[in-house]
């Protein structure tokens, strides 16, 4: 059964190991005539690449995009649009030693489980890695969200690591790309550099909470029922190396709130719209979009690899400690901000698709 492919009209297929030649991405449905090129797609790609700051892995990618197929004289051919993606500082001695051994927290155990095989070069297939591929599939999704819905915008931030959260009183999105940590909260910025600079210290890691929102959003899109808006999108980021829970609007803090207060109360404004006295419901209800901001909060655990000896085995059934050796994040978390924002493009412009092909354009 294929495993890696993401979407329906929209619609991508990544490719590719760790510590292989290349990874890279098909992504078939994007419409024709819409311009394209390398560097449309670099950018995105630049936010998310390793070795950008100390909080992050060392291990250093350009992440250079190849357009190798589905544009002609810079503009799209309706045909699908592979992508690749160059590995250059792979370091597999590094992983030399765990062939055997299985890592705590990783994939290791289950793959073997699965296939009877496994790339134990940086988890291979597994790997964080492969998100790269997912990015450049999310630039094209930022072009077709553009073209149909010019004033649409995909943001994110991480409000959280470990126990330490943003002040939202201190919001400014103008911060996100002024910080190492995609912070809105300018005010926490040190104290998260403390904070990591002696996780790493002590051989360990943290988890992080990465907000998306998208603004600008048309009501309308989604399907009432197995094609929820939010049952996708919810699908798009547990996909995502990592995480471990993922809410929509105020999510499990709702089950605190009076029915009175839940439910988003509506007016008309004096330009005769619709508008919503809050947005606990996270711009989504019934599974379709309400017109209000898409908010979606995503939980990465802390990274797997760290050198604290753990305890574990091997797949020949011996018992062992396990110190993982390389270039790791302290907090995989900080580099989700593009991949979520990626994931909310993917998911959005696989909806707008589908809502155009059975009901025709969208409503100013």
């Amino acid at each position: 059964m294929a495993d890696n492919s993401f979407g329906t009209l929209f619609r991508f297929t990544t490719f590719g190991e760790s510590h292989g030649p290349a990874i890279g991405c098909v992504v078939d449905g994007v419409p024709p005539l819409l311009s394209l090129d390398e560097t449309d797609i670099q950018p995105f790609m630049d936010r998310r690449k390793p070795g950008t700051s100390r909080f992050v892995t060392q291990r250093r990618e350009d992440d250079k995009v190849r357009i190798l197929s589905g544009v002609f004289e810079g503009k799209t051919t309706g045909t699908p649009i592979a992508i690749l993606i160059e590995n250059t500082d792979q370091r597999s001695k590094d992983y030399s030693d765990i062939a055997k051994q299985y890592r705590p927290g990783h994939a290791d155990f289950t793959y073997d489980s699965k296939y009877g095989i496994r790339d134990y070069r940086g988890g291979g297939r597994s790997s964080a890695r492969e998100t790269a591929s997912r990015v450049a599939a999310g630039a094209i999704a930022h072009k077709v969200l553009r073209h149909h819905v010019p004033d649409l915008i995909i943001r994110g931030a991480v409000v959280q690591i470990g126990e330490h959260s943003i002040d939202r009183d201190n919001w400014n999105w103008n911060a996100c790309d002024k910080n190492p940590f995609f912070s809105p909260d300018e005010a926490i910025v040190p104290v998260w550099e403390a904070y990591l600079d002696e996780t790493r210290k002590n051989g360990s890691s943290v988890g992080a909470v990465i907000e998306i929102v998208a603004d600008g959003v048309p009501a309308g899109l989604g399907g009432p029922i197995y094609n929820k808006l939010d049952a996708q999108l919810a699908n798009a980021m547990m996909s995502i190396n990592a995480v471990k829970g993922v809410e929509i609007g105020s999510g499990f803090a709702t089950a605190s709130l009076p029915g009175s207060a839940a439910g988003d109360a509506m007016r008309i404004d004096a330009n005769g719209k619709p508008v919503f006295a809050s947005n606990h419901a996270g711009g989504v209800l019934g599974g379709i979009s309400t017109g209000q901001p898409l908010v979606v909060r995503f939980v990465v655990k802390p990274t797997s690899s760290i050198l604290t000896p753990r305890p574990s085995i091997t797949s020949d059934g011996e018992e062992i400690e396990v110190t993982t050796k390389g270039r790791h994040d302290p907090c995989v978390g900080i580099r989700a901000v593009p991949i979520g924002e990626a994931m909310m493009a993917a998911v959005l412009t696989d909806m707008l698709m589908q809502h155009i092909a059975q009901c025709g354009p969208i409503s100013s």
